[in-house]
């Protein structure tokens, strides 16, 4: 499902740094060091450039593609054998109602104030997307972020690289006009690497446990008021680290660097350790 417009201040910023990197990428540090229309030139002006456009298009599904919100008709079946595990209010043991949609919450839903809506499997609001990420935008949003590391750590060699390569006397003074170039493109990398890539080892982590952003929180919760009643707190949706992975990233391995979503499904029910049967999956 498609949204509106993603179009908002903090989408504008990123756009205009990935075309920012990309150009100074392309026509200042690989022409520096290689030239442009060189052999080692072109090559790497190509590899960069499918890694940009790769993370783009990544970029772009992930603002538009809906998270995945709850249906109108949804409700939920407690007297179903195959589904054993209900989330309920910490408060009250009720089963899990939003007022302010007047929907029940499926497992792992949760309502976003920003976006206005219960968003299934809620990881979090992203506001440099203009949108949240959930069940159905979760993989597409991850491997974007997968894409803009390796596109940065990617800039960040080619512009070492052109900086310590010797320059003949005839181009100094081009050079000279790139230092403001150079400089601006220091300024944004490091940190953006540094922040990315932390990022990415983050969420790679929640998904090794099938966890979002909220569950991790909840569970730190969860796991305190377990110890102090004398439990051990277990996450319900953790199958295992190559279950995990995927139910994420899909069972196909050649499809995981792509931000395919063919194998998401309606999001209402996720299997859990519980399971009786391995097998069992929500119906699409």
């Amino acid at each position: 499902m498609k949204r509106g417009s993603g179009l908002s201040f903090h989408v504008t910023v990123v756009i205009a740094a990935i075309a920012f990197i990309y150009f100074s990428t392309v026509f200042v540090f690989i022409d520096q060091w290689f030239g442009l229309w060189s052999s080692p030139g072109m090559l790497n002006a190509v590899f960069f450039t499918v890694v940009a456009v790769m993370c783009i298009s990544s970029y772009a599904l992930a603002i538009y593609t809906d998270p995945g919100q709850v249906p109108t008709s949804f409700v939920p079946d407690v007297e179903d054998p195959d589904n054993i595990v209900h989330e309920i209010k910490r408060k009250g043991g009720d089963l899990r109602y939003c007022q302010k949609c007047s929907l029940y919450k499926p497992p792992r839903a949760h309502h976003c104030r920003i976006c206005n809506k219960c968003v299934l499997r809620m990881d979090h609001h992203c506001v440099w997307m203009n949108n949240c990420v959930g069940h159905a935008n979760y993989k597409i949003f991850f491997i974007f972020v997968m894409y803009a590391v390796v596109a940065c750590i990617y800039s960040l060699v080619l512009l070492a690289g052109s900086i310590t390569k010797d320059s003949p006397k005839d181009d100094q003074q081009s050079e000279g006009s790139y230092r403001v170039v150079y400089i601006i493109s220091g300024l944004i990398l490091v940190p953006l690497s540094l922040a990315l890539g932390f990022f990415l080892g983050w969420h790679f982590y929640l998904i090794l446990q099938n966890k979002t952003t909220i569950e991790y929180q909840e569970g730190v919760r969860a796991m305190c008021v377990a110890e102090k009643g004398g439990y051990v707190y277990s996450h319900p949706y953790d199958l295992g680290a190559y279950e995990n992975l995927i139910s994420v990233l899909g069972p196909n391995v050649l499809c995981w660097p792509f931000p395919s979503t063919e194998h998401i499904d309606s999001g209402l029910r996720f299997r859990t350790a519980f399971d009786s049967v391995p097998g069992t999956r929500a119906s699409k």
